[in-house]
Order: C-alpha cells, then structure tokens, then sequence
C-alpha cells in the first residue's frame, strides 16, 4: 500500500492523475486484449511490483531508434520502468559506465543473473566475415549474442532490426545481417517489429510476464498476437473510403485533405500486421495514417526490399 501511494504521489508530481494512469491500464487492457477485470491487476503491476526481472539490452546493427521509443514510453515513465518494475542491468544508450567499466558491467551481469534475466536484443547480426561487420570491445555482435542469449531466461527482438533484420538485411546485404533468431536459429523468441515498434507492445510484454508468469502468444513469425494479429487495413479508420474507391493519388490534394484511403500513393496497410491504428504513438496522439502518410509495412519480414518502392501502388 505504501508502495501505491508513493507510485501515485510521484505521477501527480509530473502532472499526471490517477485518473489518467488508469485510462492508460485500460488501453493497455485492452491492447492485450484481456478483459475489464484485468485493469487493477495491471495497475498493480505497476504501482506496486512483486517482482523486477533482470534486464539486459543488447545494442547491435541498429539506429537506437527502438530505444528512443522505449525511453518515451508512458505510465510507466522510463525511470519507473527501468529503476522500480524492471532491473536494467545493461544498456549501452542509459548506463553512466562506458569502455572497460561497461565491459565489466555485462559479464558481471551475465554471470549473477544466469538463467534469470530477459535478454532484449536491438538491432541484427551480421554473419559473414566472421561477423566483421560490427563489434564491441574485440568481440563481435554474434559472437556476443552467442555467449549471451543462451543464457538467458527469455529473448525479445525489439525493432524490425532483431526481428528479422531490417533496413541492414535490405538487398545486397554484404554483411550478411540477421534477424537474432535467425542468426543464432532460436525458437523461443519474441518479436516486436517496427520501424520503430510502438513502446505500448513492448510494455504489454513485460506485462504479460510479470502478471502471468509467461511471455504472450505468438504468431508464425514470433510477434505477440495480442499487438499484430490483425492487419494495418482491417483496423484502418479510412477503410470505409477504401470501400467506397475514393482514394488520394496526389499528396497535398483535396481528397487528402478529406483524409481518403492512401492505397493508391503506396500504403502497404493490407500487407502489414501491426496494432497502428488502436495503439497509436505519442500517448495515443497519431500514427502515421492519421497524419497522412501510407503505412510502409515496416512490421514485416524483409520490408525493405518486398514493400518498396514506396508511394507506389502494388
């Protein structure tokens, strides 16, 4: 109880109440797709962990933009989320230890929490030349994952990057780029694709094993169910124009304006599992379509080379 009060103390003192802190659990709720029932249960997650599992966040072939979206993540704040629900024990952008001292921080980590921690993997593995496209302190990022993932209670490839290998496996791929579970062949995985992923599925993945006990469903490509069982299209709030075959062919058209289906200017809304659309980004404010841009699939395998050319009708 001590624990709740100070919890909500703490967001009134960034101009949050209560009141919105549990709007948020019930979209949360919802976007895991549990029923009303869970809503207190998820606020005490939050509000009054049991357990802070141990985290290590691997950086590989990747832009840090995944970690950008994780750091503005809501209700948790990032430091809620990173000193009071999880144990961040490594992570390259946020630790204060860099060089040496950073080195040491990860093995040490490694060996305290064998068995015991998640291991969440940013960006993919180069493969050829020994892995020579990318390195830290000597080692490089496979041989890293290999010494590292194995140990771990449960891997989540957050971003398309470790997911299935992103922008870097885009075509002729001279590095030879992987997603993690392809590069080091696991079965037990957890992906949460997009270019960046929204904060909210990754979150409602954590939240999912702290409440249950259990990582959540997956599909065929190892994406939670609960965020990309269905597409981008059927939950798409322009369907309706896309019925009705009124389309923009023109940016910065009238029937732009009048928020048409993007279809014809390259959305890749029908091809593309992903929550967009309910979740949305910036605590609920937009996504991409809401603001006039065609979906690009960026949540799917090898989007890169299989959705473009962009702004182009399949």
């Amino acid at each position: 109880m001590e624990n709740e009060k100070k919890f909500y103390k703490k967001l009134e003192s960034k101009g949050v109440s209560r009141r919105d802190f549990m709007k948020f659990c019930t979209v949360l709720t919802a976007t895991m797709g549990f029923s009303s029932a869970y809503v207190s249960k998820i606020a005490e997650v939050f509000a009054a962990p049991k357990l802070r599992p141990p985290v290590i966040w691997l950086h590989f072939g990747e832009c840090t933009g995944c970690s950008e979206g994780f750091l503005r993540s809501m209700y948790p704040f990032v430091d809620e989320l990173v000193l009071e629900i999880l144990s961040v024990e490594y992570h390259e952008t946020i630790m204060a230890a860099a060089g040496v001292q950073a080195e040491e921080q990860l093995h040490d980590a490694v060996k305290k929490h064998k068995g015991k921690f998640i291991c969440v993997v940013e960006g993919s593995i180069p493969t050829k030349f020994d892995g020579g496209y990318g390195k830290i302190a000597g080692r490089s990022f496979l041989e890293i994952a290999e010494k590292t993932i194995p140990k771990a209670l449960a891997t989540i490839g957050i971003g398309s990057c470790a997911a299935f290998g992103g922008l870097p496996a885009a075509k002729p791929n001279p590095g030879g780029y992987m997603g993690v579970g392809q590069a080091l062949k696991l079965k037990n995985i957890v992906n949460i694709p997009g270019c960046p992923p929204n904060p909210i599925n990754f979150v409602g993945t954590i939240v999912n094993f702290l409440l249950l006990g259990k990582l959540p469903t997956l599909d065929t490509q190892g994406r939670p169910l609960f965020a990309y069982d269905k597409t981008i299209h059927d939950q798409c709030p322009r369907r309706s124009h896309f019925e009705n075959e009124e389309f923009v062919e023109v940016f910065g058209s009238e029937e732009a304006a009048q928020g048409y289906c993007l279809y014809k200017v390259g959305c890749r809304g029908p091809e593309t599992y992903n929550n967009c659309p309910v979740a949305k980004f910036n605590d609920g404010t937009s996504w991409p379509v809401e603001a006039g841009h065609p979906c690009i699939g960026c949540s799917e395998p090898d989007f890169w080379d299989k959705m473009s050319p962009f702004y182009e009708e399949f």
